[in-house]
């Protein structure tokens, strides 16, 4: 009778140590944003602390066409923001940014969509952050812009980051074992 209690708490107990907390959202460009040739405009971005992401890559999309610029690979998680500068980018409403690992292909977010004009309405605040140059037409055959930060390879090490799944499967395996040798005393 009181081995399933034990289980029950046990499973119970690891389920907490199990949580996670992960969000990602890009909070610049906003949906009724513009951005003009010749002129950095900031991307910033919050994240969790916990999300197992250590670096990301920022890419910006057009919707119309096939338009795909690949502006920064490798942006440090312990970043918040970067600036792009647009130089000869076509005009567009259905331009849009995002974050993922483009080494397998996960996206963490995607901003709203903004538009870019070819003239300035207004001056933008740039942050104090590296500045990225996006040029020419959409190619996603070119390489990107800019690296920022150091990666051997796109791959984690064994159990990077899963600490806390780790010990919640641990518990749950010495709370069985525990409760299977009571059972069977």
């Amino acid at each position: 009778m009181l081995t399933p209690l034990i289980l029950t708490l046990g499973l119970f107990f690891s389920s907490l140590t199990t949580t996670i907390h992960a969000y990602f959202i890009i909070t610049q460009p906003g949906a009724s944003a513009s951005w003009a040739n010749g002129s950095p405009y900031p991307v910033t971005w919050v994240k969790g602390r916990e999300d197992g992401i250590d670096a990301f890559d920022i890419e910006l999309m057009r919707l119309h066409t096939d338009g795909l610029y690949l502006v920064a690979k490798n942006v440090p998680s312990s970043y918040t923001s970067l600036n792009v500068f647009l130089q000869d980018v076509p005009a567009g409403d259905d331009y849009f940014l995002l974050c993922m690992n483009s080494t397998h292909g996960t996206t963490y977010a995607v901003s709203s969509r903004f538009t870019v004009t070819n003239s300035s309405s207004g001056n933008p605040k740039p942050v104090s952050a590296p500045t990225v140059t996006v040029s020419g037409t959409p190619d996603p055959l070119k390489l990107f812009a800019t690296t920022l930060g150091p990666a051997a390879n796109g791959v984690r090490g064994f159990l990077a980051g899963d600490e806390r799944g780790v010990w919640g499967v641990l518990v749950v395996f010495g709370v069985t074992v525990v409760s299977g040798v009571w059972t069977l005393w």
